[in-house]
């Protein structure tokens, strides 16, 4: 299976569960160093792919290297960037938010081979998100990175339900891991971190044992 951004946080303990599990895993670093910092931190995973998701052209070249080393049964799509960033646009002209946590994982669910199972990354901000069809790179409305960063959850979890009823051969399903104290959540984050990283390796592994046969699911670590 692939994890994305599996270098540090929810990612790297999901993957490191998942190889001490018997589960061959593909890692993903946003650049060199990362990958092989993921490599170091996860011994025993089976490779790793490289590639900044806030560009679609390094997007496009994680989802080649991830169909050489495939095809996998799983692919988690669990790197993210949060609420606290400022305002940025990519080498695209993209939002940052929407560049990595939305259209990222788009093009790499169209471009690698569908795996028997997706999983996405969303978060219980998504009841928050609202978004704005007409500004939705933030160019008009004054910033908000809490929003942006709602928004871009909640599309997150409309592309799991999307993919659930377009290919019903695979199962989808989007996991909100709690507020956890990643670099991303924050030291004072008051959900347990290995609960959450559990909840994506729990998904991976155990709902297909237990005789469901579900295709779409909201998953939140309270729900284990």
């Amino acid at each position: 299976m692939l994890v994305t951004g599996s270098a540090q946080g929810l990612g790297l303990m999901a993957a490191q569960r998942l190889i001490a599990g018997g589960h061959e895993v593909v890692l993903h670093g946003r650049d060199a160093a990362r990958g092989r910092d993921a490599a170091a931190a996860a011994p025993g995973a089976a490779g790793a792919v490289v590639g900044d998701l806030s560009s679609m052209a390094e997007t496009r070249s994680i989802a080649e290297q991830a169909n050489r080393l495939g095809p996998f049964d799983a692919v988690i799509h669990n790197a993210g960037v949060g609420e606290q960033e400022k305002r940025r646009e990519t080498a695209d002209g993209l939002e940052h938010h929407f560049a990595v946590n939305v259209v990222a994982p788009y093009l790499l669910t169209a471009l690698i081979a569908p795996p028997r199972r997706l999983i996405y990354l969303s978060s219980g901000m998504h009841r928050y998100g609202d978004p704005d069809f007409g500004d939705l790179q933030w160019k008009r409305r004054r910033w908000n990175g809490s929003r942006a960063y709602s928004d871009s959850k909640l599309f997150d979890l409309t592309l799991a339900l999307a993919l659930a009823r377009r290919w019903p051969g695979v199962f989808a399903n989007a996991v909100n891991p709690g507020w956890v104290a990643t670099r991303m959540g924050g030291r004072g984050a008051p959900d347990d971190l290995g609960q959450g990283s559990e909840t994506q390796a729990w998904l991976r592994g155990e709902r297909r044992r237990r005789g469901t046969d579900d295709r779409r699911v909201l998953v939140s670590p309270a729900a284990r």
